[in-house]
């Protein structure tokens, strides 16, 4: 009886920091969303050129690299919004792209499928209590067979490839949030900030992608 309590009481505190982690890093997340899709809004709404966007996409990750390293700290609260504010407004210039070719029910159509991946997966996740720890090595090789493909794929310009990738980066995001969101729940992560951004860039190329897939399937209508 008493080495069962022992046990539970042991256990407790490693259940009530995965609650907590969990409930800072979605409230993150949402408020970082939030900034971002705001920063998207305003870069929209100035007119951003694609050299722009391009350069704050390249500070955008270099922001990452500092939020990495201030994780652990205070300050990575603002290192973290510095960088979704910066891939937001990067967001800009396609987005005015989109908008331009079928219009906003286009952008709000990519967005519902997004969150209805998301919460879905997400929900997933958190109901069976799974460990998809064992993705993780698939899900990289994945990430960079897209990655070369993309980058050749900029010397040859086949659309056909290009709607290759972007469904292959649909899936392949997929899998990152049960991989990130199982990570937490089983205490493989413990910071709530890398949580956030891990979850954050996961959402951001998962919509990214699918607007690409609807925009591409909506133009031979």
């Amino acid at each position: 009886m008493d080495q069962r309590s022992m046990y539970s009481s042991a256990s407790q505190p490693s259940v009530l920091q995965t609650n907590k982690v969990l409930r800072n890093t979605y409230m993150l997340l949402a408020m970082t969303l939030a900034f971002s899709a705001v920063c998207a809004g305003i870069a929209m709404a100035v007119g951003i050129s694609p050299m722009m966007s391009l350069v704050m996409t390249i500070g955008a990750f270099i922001t990452l690299f500092v939020v990495q390293k201030k994780a652990d700290s205070a300050s990575g609260i603002y290192w973290v919004f510095a960088f979704t504010g910066l891939m937001g407004a990067s967001l800009g210039y396609t987005l005015n792209f989109y908008l331009g070719v079928a219009g906003p029910g286009l952008i709000m159509e990519a967005l519902g499928a997004t969150a209805l991946v998301f919460f879905a997966l997400s929900g997933y996740a958190l109901t069976t209590k799974k460990d998809f720890s064992f993705m993780g090595g698939f899900l990289v090789v994945g990430l960079v067979v897209v990655l070369v493909a993309a980058i050749a794929n900029i010397f040859f310009a086949v659309p056909a490839v290009s709607l290759a990738i972007s469904a292959a980066i649909v899936f392949i995001m997929s899998g990152f949030i049960l991989f990130d969101t199982s990570r937490i729940i089983h205490g493989g992560e413990t910071n709530y900030i890398r949580a956030t951004v891990s979850l954050y860039l996961n959402i951001y190329n998962l919509f990214t992608a699918i607007l690409h897939l609807l925009g591409a399937f909506g133009s031979d209508d």
